[in-house]
Protein backbone atom coordinates (compact mmCIF):
# COMPACT_ATOMS: atom_id res chain seq x y z
CA UNK A 1 0.00 0.00 0.00
CA UNK A 2 1.21 3.33 -0.99
CA UNK A 3 1.70 6.21 1.65
CA UNK A 4 -1.12 8.21 0.15
CA UNK A 5 -3.18 5.26 0.55
CA UNK A 6 -2.70 4.57 3.91
CA UNK A 7 -3.18 7.88 4.85
CA UNK A 8 -6.39 8.05 2.71
CA UNK A 9 -7.28 4.45 5.30
CA UNK A 10 -6.31 6.46 8.05
CA UNK A 11 -8.51 9.27 7.66
CA UNK A 12 -11.59 6.64 7.05
CA UNK A 13 -10.86 4.84 9.93
CA UNK A 14 -10.54 8.18 12.30
CA UNK A 15 -14.81 7.82 11.45
CA UNK A 16 -15.90 4.47 12.26
CA UNK A 17 -16.94 3.05 15.45
CA UNK A 18 -15.06 1.74 17.97
CA UNK A 19 -17.64 -1.20 18.79
CA UNK A 20 -16.33 -4.40 17.14
CA UNK A 21 -20.34 -5.35 16.49
CA UNK A 22 -21.20 -2.00 14.95
CA UNK A 23 -17.77 -2.15 12.56
CA UNK A 24 -19.17 -5.92 11.58
CA UNK A 25 -22.72 -4.76 10.94
CA UNK A 26 -20.84 -1.87 8.63
CA UNK A 27 -18.90 -4.10 6.70
CA UNK A 28 -21.88 -6.10 6.18
CA UNK A 29 -23.85 -3.28 5.27
CA UNK A 30 -21.12 -2.03 2.69
CA UNK A 31 -21.06 -5.35 1.19
CA UNK A 32 -24.95 -5.43 0.48
CA UNK A 33 -24.46 -2.00 -1.49
CA UNK A 34 -21.53 -3.19 -2.95
CA UNK A 35 -23.41 -6.21 -4.27
CA UNK A 36 -26.23 -4.06 -5.88
CA UNK A 37 -23.65 -1.68 -7.28
CA UNK A 38 -23.85 -0.72 -11.06
CA UNK A 39 -20.55 -2.27 -12.33
CA UNK A 40 -21.22 -1.56 -16.24
CA UNK A 41 -20.48 1.81 -15.41
CA UNK A 42 -16.96 1.40 -13.92
CA UNK A 43 -13.69 1.71 -16.18
CA UNK A 44 -11.20 -0.68 -16.31
CA UNK A 45 -8.80 0.62 -14.05
CA UNK A 46 -11.60 1.15 -11.30
CA UNK A 47 -12.57 -2.71 -11.58
CA UNK A 48 -8.97 -4.14 -11.25
CA UNK A 49 -8.23 -1.31 -7.99
CA UNK A 50 -12.00 -2.94 -6.33
CA UNK A 51 -10.90 -6.32 -6.63
CA UNK A 52 -7.44 -5.94 -5.24
CA UNK A 53 -8.80 -4.08 -2.58
CA UNK A 54 -11.83 -6.69 -2.00
CA UNK A 55 -9.16 -9.61 -1.76
CA UNK A 56 -6.68 -7.34 0.84
CA UNK A 57 -9.65 -7.29 2.71
CA UNK A 58 -10.38 -10.68 2.64
CA UNK A 59 -6.92 -11.50 3.80
CA UNK A 60 -7.08 -8.95 6.56
CA UNK A 61 -10.19 -11.01 7.51
CA UNK A 62 -8.29 -13.91 7.69
CA UNK A 63 -6.27 -12.07 10.94
CA UNK A 64 -9.57 -11.04 12.71
CA UNK A 65 -11.49 -14.33 12.10
CA UNK A 66 -8.29 -16.03 13.71
CA UNK A 67 -8.93 -13.52 17.35
CA UNK A 68 -12.45 -14.00 17.17
CA UNK A 69 -11.55 -17.83 16.93
CA UNK A 70 -9.13 -17.08 20.20
CA UNK A 71 -12.29 -14.60 21.80
CA UNK A 72 -14.85 -17.89 21.19
CA UNK A 73 -12.22 -20.55 22.52
CA UNK A 74 -10.93 -18.66 25.87
CA UNK A 75 -14.65 -17.56 26.39
CA UNK A 76 -16.43 -20.76 26.34
CA UNK A 77 -18.69 -18.96 23.53
CA UNK A 78 -19.06 -22.74 21.93
CA UNK A 79 -21.29 -23.74 25.06
CA UNK A 80 -24.01 -20.86 24.54
CA UNK A 81 -24.95 -22.72 21.14
CA UNK A 82 -24.81 -26.12 22.14
CA UNK A 83 -21.76 -26.82 21.22
CA UNK A 84 -19.19 -28.62 23.33
CA UNK A 85 -15.77 -27.47 21.08
CA UNK A 86 -14.95 -24.47 19.11
CA UNK A 87 -14.39 -26.48 16.37
CA UNK A 88 -17.76 -27.66 16.19
CA UNK A 89 -19.42 -23.95 16.67
CA UNK A 90 -17.57 -22.91 13.65
CA UNK A 91 -18.27 -26.35 11.85
CA UNK A 92 -22.02 -26.91 12.73
CA UNK A 93 -23.39 -23.50 14.24
CA UNK A 94 -21.99 -21.84 11.70
CA UNK A 95 -22.15 -23.93 9.13
CA UNK A 96 -19.02 -23.86 7.72
CA UNK A 97 -18.08 -27.54 7.91
CA UNK A 98 -15.68 -29.56 9.60
CA UNK A 99 -13.21 -29.10 6.88
CA UNK A 100 -13.47 -25.26 6.87
CA UNK A 101 -14.05 -25.10 10.78
CA UNK A 102 -10.14 -27.37 11.25
CA UNK A 103 -8.59 -24.23 8.97
CA UNK A 104 -9.81 -21.45 11.04
CA UNK A 105 -8.61 -23.39 14.13
CA UNK A 106 -5.06 -24.10 12.35
CA UNK A 107 -4.69 -20.37 11.43
CA UNK A 108 -5.71 -19.06 15.06
CA UNK A 109 -3.26 -21.43 16.34
CA UNK A 110 -0.99 -19.74 14.10
CA UNK A 111 -1.34 -16.12 14.16
CA UNK A 112 -3.78 -15.88 16.76
CA UNK A 113 -2.52 -14.09 20.05
CA UNK A 114 -3.27 -16.88 22.37
CA UNK A 115 -3.40 -16.38 26.10
CA UNK A 116 -1.30 -17.73 28.91
CA UNK A 117 -2.44 -19.77 32.17
CA UNK A 118 -2.08 -16.08 33.66
CA UNK A 119 -4.70 -15.09 31.09
CA UNK A 120 -1.97 -12.80 29.43
CA UNK A 121 -2.01 -12.49 25.52
CA UNK A 122 1.20 -13.75 23.98
CA UNK A 123 2.70 -13.10 20.58
CA UNK A 124 1.10 -15.15 17.39
CA UNK A 125 3.54 -18.10 16.92
CA UNK A 126 4.20 -17.27 13.45
CA UNK A 127 5.00 -13.56 13.86
CA UNK A 128 5.99 -12.41 10.49
CA UNK A 129 3.21 -14.06 8.83
CA UNK A 130 0.77 -12.90 11.59
CA UNK A 131 2.01 -8.87 10.09
CA UNK A 132 1.64 -10.26 6.73
CA UNK A 133 -2.07 -11.30 7.29
CA UNK A 134 -3.03 -8.08 9.13
CA UNK A 135 -1.55 -6.11 5.85
CA UNK A 136 -3.69 -8.08 3.44
CA UNK A 137 0.10 -9.07 2.12
CA UNK A 138 -1.31 -12.74 3.00
CA UNK A 139 -4.63 -15.08 3.47
CA UNK A 140 -4.84 -18.03 5.87
CA UNK A 141 -4.69 -20.18 3.04
CA UNK A 142 -0.83 -19.37 2.76
CA UNK A 143 -0.85 -19.58 6.77
CA UNK A 144 -2.00 -23.23 6.26
CA UNK A 145 0.83 -24.30 3.51
CA UNK A 146 3.42 -22.34 6.25
CA UNK A 147 2.30 -24.77 8.82
CA UNK A 148 2.11 -27.79 7.28
CA UNK A 149 6.00 -27.54 5.93
CA UNK A 150 7.10 -26.36 9.34
CA UNK A 151 5.29 -29.54 11.12
CA UNK A 152 7.78 -31.70 8.45
CA UNK A 153 10.93 -29.87 9.49
CA UNK A 154 12.73 -33.09 11.97
CA UNK A 155 13.21 -31.73 15.56
CA UNK A 156 17.09 -32.41 14.86
CA UNK A 157 17.69 -28.94 12.75
CA UNK A 158 18.90 -26.86 14.49
CA UNK A 159 16.88 -23.61 15.45
CA UNK A 160 18.07 -21.06 13.47
CA UNK A 161 17.73 -22.98 10.40
CA UNK A 162 13.99 -23.44 11.84
CA UNK A 163 14.09 -19.73 11.87
CA UNK A 164 15.73 -19.43 8.78
CA UNK A 165 13.09 -22.02 6.96
CA UNK A 166 9.87 -19.80 8.41
CA UNK A 167 11.54 -16.35 7.70
CA UNK A 168 11.66 -17.75 4.02
CA UNK A 169 8.37 -19.05 3.38
CA UNK A 170 6.89 -16.58 5.26
CA UNK A 171 8.38 -13.93 2.47
CA UNK A 172 7.33 -16.01 -0.06
CA UNK A 173 3.80 -15.85 0.77
CA UNK A 174 4.22 -12.09 -0.75
CA UNK A 175 4.57 -13.34 -4.05
CA UNK A 176 3.42 -17.54 -4.46
CA UNK A 177 -0.25 -18.56 -4.27
CA UNK A 178 -0.83 -21.07 -1.38
CA UNK A 179 -0.41 -24.35 -3.67
CA UNK A 180 2.93 -23.28 -4.81
CA UNK A 181 4.13 -23.12 -1.26
CA UNK A 182 3.91 -26.28 -1.20
CA UNK A 183 6.67 -26.87 -3.75
CA UNK A 184 8.86 -24.24 -2.17
CA UNK A 185 8.57 -26.53 0.89
CA UNK A 186 9.48 -29.87 -0.85
CA UNK A 187 13.19 -27.83 -1.83
CA UNK A 188 13.21 -26.05 1.89
CA UNK A 189 12.93 -29.67 3.56
CA UNK A 190 15.50 -31.37 0.87
CA UNK A 191 17.75 -28.91 1.86
CA UNK A 192 17.84 -28.95 5.52
CA UNK A 193 17.61 -33.01 5.50
CA UNK A 194 18.85 -34.23 2.15
CA UNK A 195 19.28 -37.60 2.80
CA UNK A 196 17.07 -38.29 5.64
CA UNK A 197 19.38 -38.61 8.30
CA UNK A 198 18.29 -35.81 10.67
CA UNK A 199 14.40 -37.83 10.72
CA UNK A 200 13.83 -39.76 13.71
CA UNK A 201 11.46 -42.14 15.27
CA UNK A 202 9.45 -38.58 17.20
CA UNK A 203 9.19 -36.99 13.58
CA UNK A 204 7.68 -39.96 11.63
CA UNK A 205 5.73 -41.00 14.71
CA UNK A 206 4.19 -37.51 14.31
CA UNK A 207 4.00 -37.56 10.44
CA UNK A 208 1.80 -41.06 10.86
CA UNK A 209 -1.65 -41.17 9.85
CA UNK A 210 -4.43 -42.13 7.29
CA UNK A 211 -7.14 -40.63 5.85
CA UNK A 212 -10.29 -41.92 4.31
CA UNK A 213 -11.45 -39.48 1.80
CA UNK A 214 -15.22 -38.34 1.02
CA UNK A 215 -16.98 -40.29 -1.01
CA UNK A 216 -17.04 -38.46 -4.22
CA UNK A 217 -20.20 -38.41 -7.06
CA UNK A 218 -19.37 -42.10 -8.07
CA UNK A 219 -19.73 -43.27 -4.58
CA UNK A 220 -15.75 -43.46 -4.97
CA UNK A 221 -12.89 -42.54 -1.86
CA UNK A 222 -9.64 -41.88 -1.64
CA UNK A 223 -7.54 -43.22 0.86
CA UNK A 224 -4.27 -41.13 1.41
CA UNK A 225 -1.49 -41.02 4.39
CA UNK A 226 1.78 -41.64 5.66
CA UNK A 227 2.49 -44.98 7.22
CA UNK A 228 5.78 -45.12 9.65
CA UNK A 229 8.22 -48.19 8.15
CA UNK A 230 7.40 -50.50 10.55
CA UNK A 231 3.18 -50.04 9.53
CA UNK A 232 4.57 -50.34 5.80
CA UNK A 233 6.21 -53.91 6.66
CA UNK A 234 3.14 -55.12 8.20
CA UNK A 235 1.20 -54.13 5.16
CA UNK A 236 3.80 -55.66 2.60
CA UNK A 237 3.81 -59.04 3.97
CA UNK A 238 -0.02 -58.63 4.33
CA UNK A 239 -0.24 -57.67 0.69
CA UNK A 240 2.50 -60.52 -0.67
CA UNK A 241 0.31 -62.80 0.78
CA UNK A 242 -3.20 -61.04 -0.02
CA UNK A 243 -2.81 -59.26 -3.36
CA UNK A 244 -0.72 -61.90 -5.11
CA UNK A 245 -2.23 -62.46 -8.67
CA UNK A 246 -4.84 -64.78 -8.87
CA UNK A 247 -5.53 -64.48 -5.33
CA UNK A 248 -8.77 -62.69 -3.72
CA UNK A 249 -10.56 -62.09 -7.13
CA UNK A 250 -13.83 -61.30 -7.28
CA UNK A 251 -14.01 -61.10 -11.16
CA UNK A 252 -13.12 -64.62 -11.00
CA UNK A 253 -15.61 -67.19 -9.92
CA UNK A 254 -12.19 -69.92 -9.56
CA UNK A 255 -10.07 -67.82 -7.52
CA UNK A 256 -8.48 -68.67 -4.61
CA UNK A 257 -9.66 -66.45 -1.64
CA UNK A 258 -7.94 -65.81 2.06
CA UNK A 259 -3.97 -65.95 1.71
CA UNK A 260 -1.17 -67.37 0.21
CA UNK A 261 0.73 -68.54 2.66
CA UNK A 262 -2.17 -71.00 3.71
CA UNK A 263 -2.30 -72.89 0.15
CA UNK A 264 -0.44 -76.45 -0.03
CA UNK A 265 1.60 -78.08 -2.18
CA UNK A 266 -1.78 -79.28 -4.00
CA UNK A 267 -3.04 -75.67 -4.76
CA UNK A 268 -0.52 -74.49 -6.38
CA UNK A 269 -1.63 -75.14 -9.75
CA UNK A 270 -4.66 -73.41 -9.21
CA UNK A 271 -3.45 -70.67 -7.88
CA UNK A 272 -1.16 -70.86 -11.22
CA UNK A 273 -4.08 -70.92 -13.37
CA UNK A 274 -5.95 -68.07 -11.82
CA UNK A 275 -2.84 -66.29 -11.68
CA UNK A 276 -2.39 -66.51 -15.70
CA UNK A 277 -6.76 -65.51 -15.99
CA UNK A 278 -5.73 -62.93 -13.63
CA UNK A 279 -5.75 -58.90 -15.30
CA UNK A 280 -6.32 -56.90 -12.53
CA UNK A 281 -3.88 -53.85 -11.90
CA UNK A 282 -1.68 -54.09 -8.47
CA UNK A 283 -3.48 -51.29 -7.22
CA UNK A 284 -6.93 -53.23 -7.81
CA UNK A 285 -5.34 -56.42 -6.35
CA UNK A 286 -4.28 -54.14 -3.21
CA UNK A 287 -8.11 -53.31 -3.21
CA UNK A 288 -9.15 -56.45 -3.78
CA UNK A 289 -7.28 -58.03 -0.88
CA UNK A 290 -8.35 -55.12 1.35
CA UNK A 291 -11.89 -56.35 1.17
CA UNK A 292 -11.40 -59.85 1.29
CA UNK A 293 -9.62 -58.65 4.83
CA UNK A 294 -12.63 -56.78 5.52
CA UNK A 295 -14.89 -59.78 5.54
CA UNK A 296 -12.55 -61.45 7.35
CA UNK A 297 -12.46 -59.48 10.34
CA UNK A 298 -15.97 -59.12 10.61
CA UNK A 299 -16.54 -63.12 10.09
CA UNK A 300 -14.36 -63.50 12.78
CA UNK A 301 -15.44 -61.31 15.49
CA UNK A 302 -12.34 -59.38 15.68
CA UNK A 303 -13.83 -56.51 16.83
CA UNK A 304 -15.10 -58.08 19.59
CA UNK A 305 -19.24 -59.25 20.63
CA UNK A 306 -21.85 -57.59 18.48
CA UNK A 307 -23.42 -55.89 20.93
CA UNK A 308 -22.94 -52.37 19.45
CA UNK A 309 -23.85 -51.29 15.76
CA UNK A 310 -19.97 -50.84 15.17
CA UNK A 311 -19.27 -54.46 15.52
CA UNK A 312 -21.27 -55.30 12.70
CA UNK A 313 -22.00 -54.54 8.94
CA UNK A 314 -25.54 -52.89 9.28
CA UNK A 315 -27.60 -51.64 6.39
CA UNK A 316 -30.91 -49.82 5.54
CA UNK A 317 -32.63 -49.38 2.75
CA UNK A 318 -36.24 -48.84 1.76
CA UNK A 319 -37.97 -51.82 0.92
CA UNK A 320 -39.45 -50.38 -2.85
CA UNK A 321 -35.50 -49.86 -4.03
CA UNK A 322 -34.90 -53.36 -2.65
CA UNK A 323 -37.87 -54.73 -4.86
CA UNK A 324 -36.58 -53.12 -7.56
CA UNK A 325 -32.86 -53.69 -7.30
CA UNK A 326 -32.18 -50.27 -7.49
CA UNK A 327 -31.24 -47.03 -5.70
CA UNK A 328 -28.69 -46.72 -2.78
CA UNK A 329 -28.49 -48.42 1.06
CA UNK A 330 -27.04 -46.36 3.86
CA UNK A 331 -25.07 -48.26 6.56
CA UNK A 332 -24.21 -47.45 10.04
CA UNK A 333 -21.22 -45.76 9.58
CA UNK A 334 -23.15 -42.96 7.15
CA UNK A 335 -21.59 -44.81 3.49
CA UNK A 336 -24.26 -44.59 0.79
CA UNK A 337 -24.10 -48.30 -0.86
CA UNK A 338 -25.69 -49.17 -4.13
CA UNK A 339 -28.19 -51.77 -4.02
CA UNK A 340 -26.28 -53.29 -6.68
CA UNK A 341 -23.11 -54.24 -4.28
CA UNK A 342 -25.55 -54.33 -1.40
CA UNK A 343 -26.82 -57.16 -3.25
CA UNK A 344 -23.02 -58.66 -3.27
CA UNK A 345 -22.40 -57.59 0.28
CA UNK A 346 -25.38 -60.04 1.30
CA UNK A 347 -24.36 -62.50 -0.38
CA UNK A 348 -20.86 -62.77 1.31
CA UNK A 349 -21.86 -61.89 4.39
CA UNK A 350 -24.47 -61.65 7.10
CA UNK A 351 -25.40 -57.98 7.51
CA UNK A 352 -28.32 -56.84 9.46
CA UNK A 353 -30.44 -55.93 6.95
CA UNK A 354 -33.05 -53.19 7.50
CA UNK A 355 -36.19 -52.38 5.31
CA UNK A 356 -38.59 -49.43 5.82
CA UNK A 357 -42.24 -49.52 4.17
CA UNK A 358 -41.56 -47.01 0.91
CA UNK A 359 -41.45 -43.32 1.59
CA UNK A 360 -41.99 -43.43 5.22
CA UNK A 361 -39.52 -43.68 8.56
CA UNK A 362 -41.16 -45.96 10.30
CA UNK A 363 -39.81 -48.84 11.59
CA UNK A 364 -41.09 -52.48 10.92
CA UNK A 365 -41.97 -54.87 13.62
CA UNK A 366 -38.67 -53.99 15.97
CA UNK A 367 -39.81 -52.78 19.35
CA UNK A 368 -38.65 -53.65 23.33
CA UNK A 369 -38.91 -51.65 26.22
CA UNK A 370 -35.90 -52.28 28.55
CA UNK A 371 -33.53 -49.71 31.05
CA UNK A 372 -30.95 -50.01 28.56
CA UNK A 373 -31.91 -50.23 24.63
CA UNK A 374 -31.37 -53.36 22.94
CA UNK A 375 -29.90 -54.08 20.17
CA UNK A 376 -33.32 -54.63 18.01
CA UNK A 377 -33.90 -51.03 19.72
CA UNK A 378 -30.61 -49.86 18.46
CA UNK A 379 -31.03 -51.38 14.92
CA UNK A 380 -34.54 -49.82 14.72
CA UNK A 381 -32.95 -46.68 15.99
CA UNK A 382 -30.59 -46.61 12.89
CA UNK A 383 -33.03 -47.03 10.34
CA UNK A 384 -35.20 -44.47 11.72
CA UNK A 385 -32.48 -41.89 12.42
CA UNK A 386 -29.31 -42.81 10.44
CA UNK A 387 -27.35 -40.67 13.23
CA UNK A 388 -27.28 -38.17 15.52
CA UNK A 389 -30.50 -36.78 16.21
CA UNK A 390 -28.98 -33.03 17.38
CA UNK A 391 -29.23 -30.29 14.68
CA UNK A 392 -26.13 -30.45 12.20
CA UNK A 393 -24.30 -33.13 13.89
CA UNK A 394 -22.74 -35.13 11.52
CA UNK A 395 -21.67 -38.23 13.22
CA UNK A 396 -23.03 -41.48 11.83
CA UNK A 397 -25.07 -43.90 13.90
CA UNK A 398 -22.47 -45.86 14.57
CA UNK A 399 -20.62 -43.31 16.79
CA UNK A 400 -23.87 -42.71 18.17
CA UNK A 401 -25.81 -43.98 21.97
CA UNK A 402 -28.80 -44.86 22.67
CA UNK A 403 -31.02 -41.43 24.16
CA UNK A 404 -33.97 -41.03 25.86
CA UNK A 405 -35.35 -38.49 24.19
CA UNK A 406 -38.57 -37.88 25.97
CA UNK A 407 -37.45 -37.84 29.52
CA UNK A 408 -33.95 -39.60 31.25
CA UNK A 409 -34.51 -42.83 32.59
CA UNK A 410 -33.70 -41.29 35.92
CA UNK A 411 -36.75 -38.96 35.87
CA UNK A 412 -38.96 -41.44 34.87
CA UNK A 413 -38.41 -42.37 31.33
CA UNK A 414 -39.47 -45.39 28.87
CA UNK A 415 -36.76 -47.11 26.88
CA UNK A 416 -39.71 -47.56 24.36
CA UNK A 417 -38.50 -46.96 20.45
CA UNK A 418 -40.89 -44.17 20.66
CA UNK A 419 -38.96 -42.55 23.67
CA UNK A 420 -35.39 -43.09 22.18
CA UNK A 421 -33.15 -41.36 19.94
CA UNK A 422 -29.64 -41.65 18.44
CA UNK A 423 -27.26 -39.28 20.05
CA UNK A 424 -23.35 -39.35 19.70
CA UNK A 425 -21.48 -39.44 23.12
CA UNK A 426 -20.84 -35.47 23.50
CA UNK A 427 -24.31 -34.49 22.54
CA UNK A 428 -25.81 -36.91 24.85
CA UNK A 429 -24.36 -36.07 27.99
CA UNK A 430 -24.76 -32.01 26.85
CA UNK A 431 -28.69 -32.53 27.40
CA UNK A 432 -30.34 -30.92 30.55
CA UNK A 433 -31.36 -28.52 32.59
CA UNK A 434 -28.60 -26.09 32.06
CA UNK A 435 -28.07 -22.68 30.06
CA UNK A 436 -26.31 -24.12 26.83
CA UNK A 437 -27.08 -27.60 26.76
CA UNK A 438 -29.84 -29.18 24.41
CA UNK A 439 -33.78 -30.82 25.23
CA UNK A 440 -35.30 -32.77 23.33
CA UNK A 441 -38.84 -34.32 22.46
CA UNK A 442 -39.94 -36.43 20.01
CA UNK A 443 -42.26 -35.09 16.92
CA UNK A 444 -45.56 -36.38 17.51
CA UNK A 445 -47.27 -35.46 13.96
CA UNK A 446 -47.08 -34.27 10.45
CA UNK A 447 -44.44 -35.60 7.94
CA UNK A 448 -41.70 -35.75 10.85
CA UNK A 449 -43.68 -37.60 13.17
CA UNK A 450 -41.38 -40.20 14.88
CA UNK A 451 -38.20 -38.23 14.39
CA UNK A 452 -36.95 -36.17 17.61
CA UNK A 453 -36.37 -32.21 17.85
CA UNK A 454 -33.68 -30.71 19.55
CA UNK A 455 -33.59 -26.68 21.36
CA UNK A 456 -31.20 -25.32 23.71
CA UNK A 457 -32.50 -25.49 27.38
CA UNK A 458 -34.72 -22.34 28.36
CA UNK A 459 -35.06 -20.95 24.83
CA UNK A 460 -38.65 -21.47 24.31
CA UNK A 461 -37.55 -21.77 20.50
CA UNK A 462 -39.13 -24.11 18.02
CA UNK A 463 -37.81 -27.27 17.89
CA UNK A 464 -35.38 -28.72 15.16
CA UNK A 465 -34.73 -31.72 13.44
CA UNK A 466 -31.74 -33.15 11.75
CA UNK A 467 -31.61 -33.11 8.05
CA UNK A 468 -27.88 -33.95 7.32
CA UNK A 469 -28.78 -37.95 7.79
CA UNK A 470 -32.36 -37.98 5.74
CA UNK A 471 -31.51 -36.82 2.20
CA UNK A 472 -35.57 -37.01 2.01
CA UNK A 473 -36.43 -34.50 4.58
CA UNK A 474 -35.51 -31.04 2.47
CA UNK A 475 -37.61 -32.37 -0.47
CA UNK A 476 -40.36 -33.56 1.76
CA UNK A 477 -40.55 -30.03 3.56
CA UNK A 478 -40.07 -28.33 0.28
CA UNK A 479 -43.46 -30.32 -1.32
CA UNK A 480 -45.10 -29.12 2.40
CA UNK A 481 -44.15 -25.58 1.39
CA UNK A 482 -45.42 -25.50 -1.79
CA UNK A 483 -48.73 -26.40 -0.70
CA UNK A 484 -48.81 -24.22 2.25
CA UNK A 485 -48.16 -25.99 4.39
CA UNK A 486 -45.65 -25.23 7.57
CA UNK A 487 -42.92 -26.61 6.08
CA UNK A 488 -41.23 -27.34 9.67
CA UNK A 489 -44.12 -28.28 12.28
CA UNK A 490 -43.19 -27.80 15.63
CA UNK A 491 -43.09 -30.66 17.67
Amino acid sequence: MTTAAAREHNVLADGLPDSPVELAELIDAATVKLADAKLGLMTDAAVQATVESLETTRRRLDGVDAAFYVEVSDRQVFLRTGNKKPRDFYGQHLRLGAAEARRREDVAAAIGRLSSMTGEKLPPRRELLAELVAAGQASGHHVREVERVMAAIPAAVAVEDVEQAEATLSAAAIELPPEDMGKLGQRILAHLDPDGSLTDDEDRQRQRGLTLGRQDTQGMSKLSGYLTPAARALLEVWLDNWAKPGMNNPDDENSIDGSAAELGAEDRDALANAAARDRRTPAQRNHDAFVTAAHWILGHGALGPPARLPAELVITIDEADLARRAGVATTATGTPVPVSELIDLAAEATPWLEVFAAGTRQVLDLYRGARIASKSQRLALFGRDRGCTRPMCPRPASQCQAHHATADWADGGNTNIGDLTLACGPDNRNVGTTPGQWETTPITHGPDAGRTGWRLTGSGGQYRTNPLHDPFRCHAARDRAARGADPDPPG
